[in-house]
């Protein structure tokens, strides 16, 4: 294959991957928010699979590319993150706002979950390597592709840090006097998940055994 199309078909081949998972993602916390009472994200346009409406232009778009970029530039190890522009949630209209801020919560994750456990059966109805064609060993890439991210997104968004579904769930749970104190660290909360995942294989750890089962449970 021709580099330059190489590095195009190796881009999309995790590219598209990512804009599905983080499109679902999204789609998922709206639909169930509307499910409990909430129409905000209906409303707004937001309960479509059209990704454009979900499109962040750093998180979506600049963050991810830049990942994908760095090892042929920079010769740094491959990790790639992205993430769509949060679908909006008034969680004063949910018809029990403890319970269902715990549902909405934890709809992005599992549909995460839902989506890396599809891409672990294709994986497993495609042909090996030696004996798929060109195109086979690119859907079943797609597949590894898919797979992986979805495993990432589902573990890094259940870290029990505030902005993350974790950290939504874990509030939703707390006291409603440490709940208050808890949700404040949203503004940080990020920063901090971040850094120690950029500075750890905390995610790693967890990712590896989960795609693992996954494996197992297809096979």
């Amino acid at each position: 294959m021709v580099p330059g199309v190489q590095v195009v078909a190796e881009v999309a081949i995790v590219a598209v991957p990512i804009l599905v998972a983080i499109v679902f993602h999204e789609v998922a916390h709206g639909a169930v928010a509307y499910a409990c009472g909430d129409a905000t994200a209906a409303r707004a346009g937001r309960l479509t699979l059209n990704p454009l409406p979900h499109i962040d232009p750093f998180g979506t778009v600049i963050l991810p590319g830049l990942l994908l970029l760095a090892p042929y530039l920079l010769g740094t190890r491959a990790f790639v993150f992205g993430y769509a522009r949060p679908v909006p949630v008034d969680f004063r209209q949910l018809g029990h706002r403890r319970r269902d801020a715990v549902l909405v919560a934890l709809a992005g994750p599992v549909t995460n979950l839902v989506l890396a456990t599809a891409s672990a059966f294709a994986l497993g109805l495609l042909p090996p390597p030696q004996a798929a064609t060109g195109a086979m060993n690119l859907l079943r890439d797609a597949a590894a592709a898919s797979l992986s991210i979805n495993c990432v997104l589902a573990v890094f968004n259940l870290l029990p840090l505030p902005p993350l579904d974790g950290g939504r769930v874990l509030t939703a749970l707390l006291p409603a006097g440490v709940a208050g104190a808890f949700a404040r660290l949203e503004a940080v909360g990020l920063v901090v998940v971040l850094l120690v995942v950029m500075n750890s294989n905390l995610v790693g750890r967890l990712v590896h055994p989960l795609m693992a089962f996954l494996l197992r449970v297809v096979r």
